[in-house]
């Protein structure tokens, strides 16, 4: 977009622009990354951020806009299109088609149009089949990462910006509460986790809607906001309406800053246990050991990190709650009890020591 088009700078305009170029801020200036304080998402470890493979013929680090057309995503696209040439940064966008809506390649061209009216280059379309692992949500967003993730490579671009917003944080945060799968859960969508950055998690929806309106951008709807069948659209549309209703407004503001808290400790107790972990850790034959005193004498919550740290950095196992809950008993309830099973890892007690050993495999491929 030509600057004599741009619009007027009104308050959404100027919400989402401001946003954006604190995301940005870290890449400025240089063609290389240095970024602190990378923090990770439930699901996964913190990583830092690697410069570019490729640096752009002028010297700019590049990021990339992942772009669905929507209201988020538009608003966001538009932001970084104005900021990032201010702040010395490239910046492009990535469409992922999922080719499962009738029309889903319209709809990508006209996301391209709209990102190569805004100014961004490279533009890339990446089509996808979705499997059907895990559900419809889980099976669209895992194939959708894995092309951010290939576009990132080869484009050599040192992020990749999402237009998730606070209502989806709100979203996220009631989901995982009503799951019942913890902190880690409950610490919803982390702002910067490896490659991926989320500016608008402190932005609502309505300003992004709003961010459009101001800009002359016409967003898609997609209809599967709107569709029922999907656990998201029913939590958006009925419960967080539902709850503002019956609380009062700031519902969303609320979920939204009980998980950066949660974040918060969280990433602290995590730091924490590796420095424990580091002093406490001992090699056995085929694995690591922690002394039953200390886990003894640590509270559950840091006991508990040093036993899913030990068994995910020895042997690449992420233990679910309840595995973690059986070899913590190991230490809290011992009676004499044998060692445990988890997947991939043997555990047993032994001379004031717990032990985490590699299961052998037997012929038929099981421990």
């Amino acid at each position: 977009m030509p600057e004599s088009a741009r619009p007027r700078l009104t308050p959404a305009v100027a919400d989402v622009r401001r946003a954006v170029r604190a995301s940005l801020f870290p890449f400025s200036g240089s063609g290389g990354v240095e970024v602190a304080d990378v923090e990770s998402d439930a699901a996964s470890q913190p990583t830092s951020i690697t410069p570019p493979t490729q640096i752009p013929e002028n010297g700019e680090p590049l990021v990339l806009v992942a772009l669905s057309g929507g209201p988020d995503s538009l608003a966001l696209a538009a932001a970084v299109a104005f900021e990032a040439p201010r702040v010395g940064v490239s910046a492009g966008a990535v469409i992922v088609d999922h080719q499962l809506q009738s029309g889903s390649d319209v709809v990508a061209e006209r996301a391209v149009e709209q990102a190569r009216a805004l100014g961004l280059d490279p533009v890339r379309v990446v089509r996808v089949a979705v499997a059907t692992d895990g559900g419809p949500e889980a099976a669209a967003r895992a194939a959708r990462y894995a092309a951010l993730d290939l576009t990132a490579a080869e484009t050599g671009a040192v992020a990749v910006l999402l237009g998730h917003t606070l209502d989806d944080q709100a979203e996220t945060v009631l989901l995982g509460l009503a799951r019942g799968s913890g902190s880690a859960s409950l610490q919803g969508m982390a702002p910067v986790a490896g490659l991926y950055r989320r500016p608008l998690l402190g932005i609502r929806r309505a300003t992004t809607v709003q961010a459009c309106i101001d800009a002359g951008l016409e967003p898609w709807a997609d209809p599967h906001n709107d569709d029922p069948a999907y656990t998201r659209v029913r939590v958006r549309k009925n419960v967080l309406p539902g709850l503002e209703a019956e609380l009062g407004p700031g519902v969303a503001e609320a979920l939204a800053r009980t998980a950066e808290q949660l974040r918060e400790d969280s990433a602290a107790l995590d730091a924490f246990a590796d420095e424990v972990a580091e002093d406490l850790a001992e090699h056995v034959e085929a694995g690591l050991a922690l002394p039953v005193a200390a886990l003894a004498a640590n509270p559950p919550a840091l006991r508990q990190r040093l036993i899913r740290l030990v068994v995910a950095s020895e042997f690449g196992v992420s233990l679910s709650r309840a595995h973690t809950l059986e070899i913590a008993r190991l230490v809290t309830d011992w009676h004499g009890q044998g060692g445990i099973d988890v997947p991939g890892v043997r555990v047993v007690r032994s001379g004031g020591m717990i032990e985490f050993r590699a299961r052998e495999t037997g012929a038929d491929g099981h421990g």
